[in-house]
């Protein structure tokens, strides 16, 4: 039921995202409600039918002002059309490292990252974890459909939710428009980690 609704909600969205020059989501993060940092991304259409995608993460989370744990994501991303081409990342999650070089040969199939912007993904199998570069079965399911601050004011949007070997995430993209406004997922320890736009 739920790729099959997916398939039928979404292509409006994702039209618009290949059709925008440029687009931005600079998301600030959120755990247990309180900011731990940022995640931004900016997408770029090249020659027809290609896009590129550059991302950068920068956590910090602290208690009682001394910084516990940190985290820092970057990657780029070659996409032609609603697939991935290649991927570039470096990943520094608390002072363990890993680095992902690939390149994917249209003949292979469509591969598809955890590429939030796009809801295409939530008809996709596997998806490519950009932090590991392994490939992830993941179930998508419609939630109930919720309110979520984007900047600075309250938008009705509907819930996805894609449950992997991680963590369960919920993705929010405003009613109508179809724009990725938002994510939540619960991480290690029951914390609820948040991506608003402000």
């Amino acid at each position: 039921m739920a790729l099959a609704a997916a398939a039928t909600s979404f292509p409006p969205a994702t039209v618009h995202a290949q059709e925008a020059a440029e687009r931005q989501w600079n998301f600030s993060v959120f755990l247990d409600g309180a900011p731990i940092g940022e995640h931004r991304f900016r997408l770029t259409a090249l020659e027809p039918g290609s896009r590129s995608l550059e991302s950068t993460a920068l956590f910090t989370v602290r208690v009682l002002g001394v910084p516990l744990y940190r985290y820092r994501h970057e990657a780029r991303e070659l996409w032609r059309g609603d697939c991935l081409a290649r991927i570039a990342s470096d990943t520094d999650d608390d002072g363990t490292r890993n680095a992902v070089r690939q390149d994917f040969a249209p003949d292979t199939g469509c591969l598809r990252s955890f590429a939030y912007w796009n809801p295409a993904i939530l008809v996709s199998q596997p998806l490519l974890d950009p932090q590991t570069g392994k490939t992830e079965t993941v179930q998508v399911s419609r939630e109930e459909d919720g309110v979520v601050t984007v900047r600075g004011q309250p938008r009705p949007a509907t819930r996805w939710r894609l449950v992997g070997p991680k963590y369960p995430i919920d993705v929010w993209y405003a009613t109508g428009s179809g724009e990725w406004v938002g994510l939540d997922s619960t991480v290690r320890g029951g914390r609820k980690l948040s991506y608003r736009l402000p």
